[in-house]
């Protein structure tokens, strides 16, 4: 099974179950900006423990590699858990949505996409943005991190909301990396 059907295989299974979700990191980052391959697809998801079964059940051994105990566990800490495809090594790494402020305000500007013959609900560009700043700041300066929110920024300009950005920005601490990425930026 390839990343593409995996990830149409779990959107296709929370839909069925009602689970609200928003795709994030590389695989928004490749639709907004520059495309990239990456190992795992990270998603954000809104899950009651009363769904947890139910998720399990869509994806059955020995294909799938899915933990009750470990999504009740990801869902008490508001961590994350994870879904692997057991033949082809391909997985989703689930995130669960939190309470902090820009985890819901990111989480309520979800937009519908359509690819590969789906639609689906991915993290707006800015907050993917955002959200690749901070995780270059929390992993010491990662470049990889930093290029992704870049594209991002390069292909979408004209179409950003600079006063959300720079809301966020302040907020998350994120402003030498912000102004970095503005002086970088090749916009057109």
């Amino acid at each position: 099974m390839s990343q593409q059907e995996l990830l149409k295989k779990a959107i296709q299974a929370l839909n069925q179950t009602k689970i609200q979700y928003m795709i994030t990191g590389s695989a928004a980052s490749s639709l907004h900006g520059e495309p990239r391959s990456t190992h795992s697809i990270d998603m954000v998801i809104a899950i009651q423990k009363s769904k947890v079964h139910e998720l399990v059940e869509a994806f059955p051994p020995p294909d799938f590699y899915l933990n009750e105990d470990s999504i009740l566990n990801a869902i008490t800490r508001q961590s994350m858990f994870n879904l692997i495809e057991l033949k082809g090594g391909d997985k989703i790494d689930f995130w669960i949505l939190t309470n902090e402020p820009f985890d819901q305000s990111r989480f309520s500007r979800k937009i519908s996409e359509d690819f590969m013959g789906l639609r689906m609900q991915v993290s707006a560009p800015e907050d993917t943005i955002l959200a690749k700043l901070r995780w270059a700041k929390f992993s010491g300066g990662s470049e990889k991190q930093f290029t992704d929110a870049l594209r991002v920024y390069e292909v979408q300009c004209g179409k950003l909301d600079i006063d959300y950005l720079e809301h966020w920005v302040k907020k998350l601490n994120v402003e030498l990396l912000w102004k970095r990425l503005t002086d970088e930026a090749e916009t057109a």
